[in-house]
């Protein structure tokens, strides 16, 4: 029985949304924002922090000193004093691990496909769009980036993809990962219902929907 999904997404292929709204229809817990208020409480670190680590990787620069630094010092990178995108990594890793165990949960992004690659009863979905239509969704979203759309479309891709082969050492766009790949330009119901009959949850759903 499927007791967890992940969502990995494309940026501006609307993954986040369509993760929301998955969850909504199964009851089961949404991890994404709150992510980052868990991980934020358990490190002793501001949000803010934890945003600017959230599924990046430190530029080189940094890990060359940081290796140089604690090397001089005796100590490892990875030092859990210092929280940055590495120690990041780690704690969405030990965060996801533990709401896997407890089930009824849709994750969004985190290399969460690849931590819980493993894990009885999970579900991992990529969802992905046409450029025409990602670049439609930030103009439509965020008129303020209208104008580098599309720069920012491949960046964050890019940034991404590159999260995902440091930390977990796989392409980030693999379709072996994943058991079901989703272009949303087929629409938001469609896509949910989908999700939903691929994994066999269409009763689960009904359940839910019957006790609302």
């Amino acid at each position: 029985m499927i007791q967890v999904i992940t969502v990995e997404r494309e940026y501006g292929s609307q993954g986040a949304a369509f993760a929301h709204h998955l969850a909504e229809r199964l009851g089961w817990k949404l991890i994404d924002s709150c992510l980052i208020e868990d991980v934020a409480r358990k490190a002793g670190v501001t949000t803010d922090l934890v945003k600017r680590c959230d599924e990046r990787v430190d530029p080189w620069f940094y890990r060359f000193n940081k290796a140089i630094w604690f090397g001089s010092l005796e100590r490892l990178p990875g030092d859990p004093d210092v929280f940055d995108s590495e120690r990041m990594a780690e704690f969405s890793r030990s965060y996801l691990a533990e709401q896997a165990a407890q089930g009824h949960c849709v994750v969004v992004g985190r290399g969460a496909a690849c931590t819980l690659s493993k894990a009885p009863g999970a579900f991992h979905i990529f969802v992905y769009a046409s450029m025409a239509r990602k670049i439609r969704f930030i103009q439509e979203q965020f008129p303020d980036r209208a104008k580098d759309a599309e720069r920012e479309i491949i960046a964050t891709d890019r940034r991404r993809s590159e999260y995902i082969r440091r930390y977990h050492q796989r392409e980030w766009d693999d379709r072996k990962l994943y058991h079901l790949m989703l272009n949303s330009c087929m629409g938001m119901e469609a896509m949910v219902e989908a999700a939903l009959a691929a994994a066999g949850l269409n009763a689960a759903a009904k359940q839910v929907s019957a006790v609302g």
